[in-house]
């Protein structure tokens, strides 16, 4: 106990030191407040239907490391935690202190092993084990960037994505082969494996340039790479044309098989209990990723609405034919329209508080930030600035288009709230009033 307590507070005190040294890479999103697979599905995605709006084609390449965790050489860690962090002194003779001397060992029945010394991973079920895990492998960034590609890494899953115009299709592809083949080397100098198995590789574009796409393998490693029509990246499926429909099917299916569980026990608990259930095993997955479906077309959302539809008459015991609206009032379910942007919503509040990503928040720019518009009236308003965009189907879906206009639709009431518990509820209230307005 004792152990686990100074853990924490040696966790705590090394994400004060990187984070005031600015030493974290700014692109891994694991074990960082704020930070998310949402954010980080959200800032790929963004910069892909940013690219494909301009006329330009997105490659998306995601890896995959085995047995990342168990593989961290202590020697190598520790060096790099003194020459590249700083960490030096009493500090790195804590840090050797902590990773030496470890050993494991097999039982099986009354029978063990002998113990064999642990020179390699971080410790299982540690605090400080992740942490120790992102400066390990913080100079993937680098790498990528040499090539003139962005990543986003969340632990040990890499993004590595880039676009280019339809006739420069096969330069991209050979860069991000070699930028690959880099990385691939890196990780095994740094005794680290690359999956090959798991490499996925997904080419964007919208669907009138579907034709465009090639159709040419990747070589990752000794294994060839056929580029796919839908991968899922963090537990959210991105298709070829960005069109979310894999997603949407995807995610309907399953909570509509956790649906027929529950209602093959709803006799058997109580209301209360069945809510529960309802809000925890389906509400959660219809809402998991639902920012990045911010300005789909009505008739793609209709059906995540038969979802929420079918677990409102769940509930309520209700028929397949009942009207919905008075169920979803009782519960006070907004509808997956308004829940999708109650989440944007509260993403920009949270951008512009310091309690958001700086990917995000940067790309998010106050009416106030422009020098021409101080002297306006607007100035005097929390509005944001929407960014340009060449088409509303695909452009205006991505993040800073789609969370500046759900946020500059809110009234200043909303907008002008002082914490985030009381900017939820406004806009909570806000929005139910606007889901139900005509009904």
């Amino acid at each position: 106990m004792l152990s686990k307590l100074l853990e924490r507070l040696v966790a705590r005190q090394l994400l004060d030191y990187l984070t005031v040294c600015k030493l974290l890479p700014d692109f891994q999103s694991a074990y960082w407040a704020y930070h998310s697979t949402e954010t980080v599905i959200l800032k790929v995605l963004s910069d892909i239907l940013r690219a494909v709006d301009s006329g330009d084609l997105a490659i998306l390449a995601l890896l995959d490391l085995s047995a990342a965790f168990d593989t961290v050489d202590h020697a190598i860690l520790l060096r790099r935690l003194d020459v590249s962090y700083g960490l030096g002194g009493p500090v790195h003779k804590w840090f050797v202190s902590y990773l030496g001397g470890r050993t494991q060992f097999v039982r099986c029945g009354k029978s063990s092993s002998n113990p064999a010394s642990v020179l390699y991973g971080v410790p299982q079920g540690s605090v400080l084990g992740p942490i120790l895990f992102l400066l390990y492998t913080a100079d993937l960034i680098r790498i990528v960037e040499s090539h003139g590609l962005l990543s986003h890494l969340y632990a040990d899953d890499t993004q590595i994505y880039g676009f280019c115009l339809p006739a420069s299709t096969a330069s991209l592809q050979s860069r991000v082969t070699v930028c690959v083949a880099e990385v691939a080397l890196w990780m095994q100098s740094n005794r680290l494996q690359l999956n090959t198995g798991k490499t996925e590789v997904l080419w964007c574009s919208s669907a009138r340039r579907q034709h465009q796409i090639p159709s040419t393998l990747f070589m990752v490693g000794p294994d060839s790479v056929t580029p796919a029509r839908s991968v899922r990246n963090l537990g959210i499926h991105i298709d070829s044309d960005v069109s979310m429909s894999t997603h949407i099917s995807r995610t309907a299916s399953s909570c509509f098989a956790v649906l027929r569980q529950i209602r093959s026990i709803r006799r058997s608990v109580t209301r209360p209990v069945l809510l529960t259930l309802v809000v925890s095993l389906v509400l959660s997955r219809l809402d998991y990723g639902s920012a990045t479906l911010a300005g789909l077309p009505a008739k793609k959302l209709d059906r995540l609405q038969s979802v929420l539809n079918a677990a409102a008459r769940l509930v309520f015991s209700a028929r397949k034919y009942d009207h919905i609206t008075p169920l979803l009032r009782e519960l006070h379910w907004l509808r997956v329209p308004e829940r999708i942007q109650f989440r944007l919503a509260v993403l920009v509040f949270r951008c512009l508080n310091d309690q958001a990503p700086k990917y995000l928040a940067d790309d998010l720019r106050r009416v106030t930030d422009i020098d021409s518009r101080r002297r306006l009236r607007s100035a005097s308003t929390t509005a944001l600035i929407v960014p340009r965009t060449e088409h509303s189907t695909i452009g205006d879906r991505a993040f800073p288009v789609a969370a500046t206009r759900t946020w500059n639709s809110l009234s200043p009431f909303v907008t002008a709230s002082p914490s985030l518990q009381v900017f939820r509820r406004r806009l909570k209230t806000e929005l139910f009033s606007r889901s139900f307005a005509t009904d």
